[in-house]
């Protein structure tokens, strides 16, 4: 994760505007009290992907599940097959049943649309804090 002092960089991948905005706008600017505040990439294509995650700049990686022409949780597994410490993952998924594929993708969180705006964030806090946990445990 970045020095304290700085944001936490957050890439939301979609194909589609819309969505990401979605996603930055439910999750917030800071979603809990004891996280520094968020900064948002926005990426609309693999290769934005790719390049953001391979250059170490992100912490947080939300990939939409629905994205054209590769969904996110083909992504997700991707990344973290292929990358060496890989920034946590968290998938959008537009139905609770895809759920499955969420953890076929090895992301560690989902994200249900509609987001829920409480949920979201508390979603990136766990996953956040997880991260920070880990990074302290060595």
């Amino acid at each position: 994760m970045n020095d304290a002092s700085d944001a936490t960089t957050v890439l939301v991948f979609s194909h589609r505007p819309q969505v990401r905005e979605a996603i930055i706008n439910a999750v917030g600017r800071r979603p809990a009290p004891d996280l520094g505040r968020l900064r948002y990439v926005e990426a609309s294509t693999i290769d934005e992907v790719l390049a953001e995650v391979d250059a170490g700049r992100i912490d947080l990686a939300i990939l939409d599940g629905e994205a054209q022409p590769t969904g996110g949780m083909g992504l997700s597994r991707q990344l973290k097959n292929e990358i060496a410490n890989c920034p946590p993952i968290i998938v959008s998924v537009q139905r609770r049943d895809d759920r499955w594929l969420a953890v076929w993708s090895q992301a560690d969180a989902v994200i249900v649309h509609p987001l829920d705006p409480l949920a979201a964030a508390e979603t990136v806090a766990q996953v956040l804090r997880s991260r920070r946990q880990h990074a302290a445990n060595g």
